[in-house]
């Protein structure tokens, strides 16, 4: 005898299965650690100092 399963339930947990696929290629697509947010705001701020000196006065 078959086993009876509700179709709502299984589409419902198709659904949830599809999201976490999406999600996961987003997370890997997107997704950066804060140490690595930081250390590109850090890098920047750096390069922008290292211009900054080498300008010109303008008087």
């Amino acid at each position: 005898m078959a086993e009876i399963l509700s179709l709502s339930k299984a589409r419902k947990a198709k659904a949830k299965a599809d999201k976490e696929t999406t999600a996961e290629a987003n997370r890997q697509k997107f997704g950066r650690t804060k140490a690595e947010k930081s250390k590109a705001t850090a890098d920047k701020a750096l390069s922008d100092k290292k211009i900054d000196a080498h300008k010109r006065d303008q008087t």
